[in-house]
């Protein structure tokens, strides 16, 4: 898709091709109601303590009654959505095709896997009241910043972002108080992250800036576990 200019009708297929992606992402995901969003290394094994940790948070953001949203791969994401899973909540994934690393988990309610980088961006975003940045590399850099500057511009509304693990970002928070020194973001800006090791300061954040915010409220299910929906008007 970004390979250069091409011929119009190679590029009229490539358009519908991104279309198509985008309605198979749509139809997969529509009623997986609202979610909190895990970003998070593929690299990490389940004996790894960043794995235990953002297993434990998927757990508490179910009991929450949110879908816990992920790209569906393993590491981070494989961990966040088996915690969904070990409380009986939803575990939903947005995966990606790749040529290594990458394969759907076996803890996915359901998932879809795309074939574009900015299509899954966009559904991983589409359907959260927040985000949750645990240790990872370069895709999770591009994921916290895609959500933080899509707040800060206010092409969405001001969800919750959560960056857990600060020893491993500490360097990435000296960053943002170099950009705030340098008056590149404002002191508001620096207000959008919660820096936290903690899962109950994790869950507190997205009570107050996604629940009691946006008014959502617990509503049944067919299935044994609970969703939330959005408070009628």
């Amino acid at each position: 898709m970004l390979s250069g200019p091409h011929r119009r009708l190679q590029e009229l297929r490539q358009i519908m091709d991104v279309a198509w992606e985008f309605l198979k992402g749509v139809r997969a995901l529509h009623f997986v109601g609202p979610c909190i969003t895990v970003f998070g290394s593929a690299r990490f094994e389940e004996d790894h303590p960043y794995y235990m940790l953002a297993r434990k948070l998927g757990a508490e953001i179910a009991k929450m009654g949110f879908t816990v949203m992920t790209g569906g791969g393993p590491g981070i994401m494989e961990a966040a959505n088996r915690g969904a899973k070990d409380v009986g909540g939803r575990s939903v994934g947005c995966n990606i095709e790749l040529p290594f690393e990458q394969k759907h988990n076996p803890w996915l309610d359901r998932w879809v896997t795309m074939k574009y980088f900015f299509v899954r961006k966009v559904l991983l975003m589409k359907y959260s009241y927040g985000f949750v940045i645990m240790p990872g590399g370069f895709g999770t850099l591009d994921e916290m910043f895609e959500a933080l500057t899509l707040i800060q511009t206010k092409k969405v509304k001001n969800f919750p972002v959560v960056v857990m693990g600060t020893e491993f970002w500490s360097e990435m928070k000296n960053l943002v108080d170099h950009m705030l020194k340098g008056s590149t973001i404002s002191p508001e800006d620096v207000e959008l992250i919660c820096w936290t090791d903690s899962v109950e300061e994790a869950i507190a954040h997205l009570q107050d800036r996604a629940v009691k915010q946006f008014g959502l409220r617990h509503e049944p299910v067919p299935s044994s576990s609970v969703l939330l929906g959005e408070k009628s008007l």
